[in-house]
C-alpha cells in the first residue's frame, strides 16, 4: 500500500457536512490532515451537483475514489447510479447496507443476490464497478451456509466485487485476513475500521492502530488480493472526530505504508 491509495470515508464526518459551507470547510480539513482521496457518503442528497463536487475536489487536490449510493437505488435504478458516477468521474461504488433484506428468508436473500448481479452488470457495461459493503448481518448462516459466502459465490465477479469492512467482519465472527484472501482479484476497496473493547468491556470503534485488529497482516492480504483503495472509516468516535481520523492516518503512514 502506498500513501496515495489511502482515502477517508466521508460518512465518518457526516455531522459536519449538513450545508454547502460545512462540506467545503470539512473537505479543507480533510486535506490539511493529509488524506489524498475521499469516498463520498453521508452528505444530504442534492447539496452539491456532481459537477460542483468534482470542481471542489479538483481545487482541493482530492481524488473521489468511490461512493456509497442508496441501497434501493442500486437495486432498482442502477442506471441512475451509472449517471451519477459518470458525473463524478468515478468508477467505484458500493451497495452500502442490506436495507429491508430479511436474512432469515431464502427468497429475500435470493432476490438480493439476483438484484446485485443484475445491477452490477449494468454498471460493468458502463465501465464501472459495483462492490458489496458488508456488516455483521451477512455472517448469519442460512441453510448451513454463510450468507456472505453465497453473495460472492452466486454472483459473477465481473459484476459484483468486494468492499470488505474489517470491523464488521470481525464483529460477525470472521477473520479479516482470511476474507481478504478469499476475495483475491475481487477486492478493489477495503474499509479500514478498528475493533476495540472499551473500559466497559463493550465492543466499539477506534482509530486505526488503537484496537485489536492485526493491521500488517490485513494490509498484506489485501495487497495480494489486488486492493486499490484503503478507505478509513469510523462510524462513531469517542472524542473529536477530526482528531480520530488524523490519528488513523498517522498510524497508517508510520506503520502500514510501504
Amino acid at each position: 500500500m502506498n500513501a496515495n491509495q489511502v482515502a477517508l470515508q466521508l460518512y465518518t464526518l457526516r455531522d459536519y457536512m449538513k450545508t454547502r459551507e460545512d462540506v467545503a470547510f470539512t473537505l479543507k480539513r480533510v486535506v490539511s490532515i493529509g488524506y489524498p482521496a475521499i469516498q463520498i457518503s453521508g452528505m444530504p442528497e442534492g447539496l452539491y451537483t456532481e459537477a460542483e463536487m468534482v470542481e471542489l475536489c479538483r481545487e482541493l487536490g482530492l481524488v473521489i475514489c468511490a461512493t456509497h449510493e442508496p441501497s434501493d437505488r442500486v437495486l432498482a435504478h442502477p442506471e441512475q447510479v451509472v449517471e451519477r458516477l459518470r458525473g463524478l468521474d468515478c468508477a467505484y461504488t458500493a451497495y452500502p447496507f442490506p436495507r429491508d433484506i430479511d436474512f432469515g428468508s431464502e427468497q429475500s436473500v435470493a432476490n438480493l443476490i439476483k438484484g446485485l448481479h443484475a445491477s452490477g452488470k449494468t454498471l460493468a457495461d458502463a465501465g464501472q464497478v459495483l462492490t458489496y459493503h458488508n456488516h455483521h448481518h451477512e455472517f448469519r448462516k442460512l441453510n448451513g451456509r454463510l450468507i456472505l459466502e453465497r453473495l460472492y459465490d452466486e454472483t459473477d465477479p465481473r459484476y459484483v466485487q468486494g468492499e470488505l469492512d474489517t470491523y464488521w467482519v470481525q464483529f460477525g465472527g470472521g477473520d479479516p485476513v482470511d476474507w481478504c484472501r478469499r476475495l483475491k482479484n475481487r477486492l478493489p476497496l477495503l474499509h479500514l475500521k478498528d475493533y476495540k473493547i472499551n473500559d466497559d468491556a463493550k465492543v466499539t470503534y477506534a482509530p486505526i492502530g488503537e484496537g485489536n485488529l492485526h493491521w500488517p497482516a490485513i494490509i498484506e492480504a489485501a495487497e495480494e488480493a489486488g486492493c486499490l483503495w484503503y478507505i478509513v472509516e469510523q462510524d462513531t468516535c469517542e472524542g473529536d472526530v477530526f482528531d480520530s481520523v488524523a490519528r488513523s492516518l498517522d498510524f497508517i503512514n508510520q506503520h502500514l505504508v510501504s
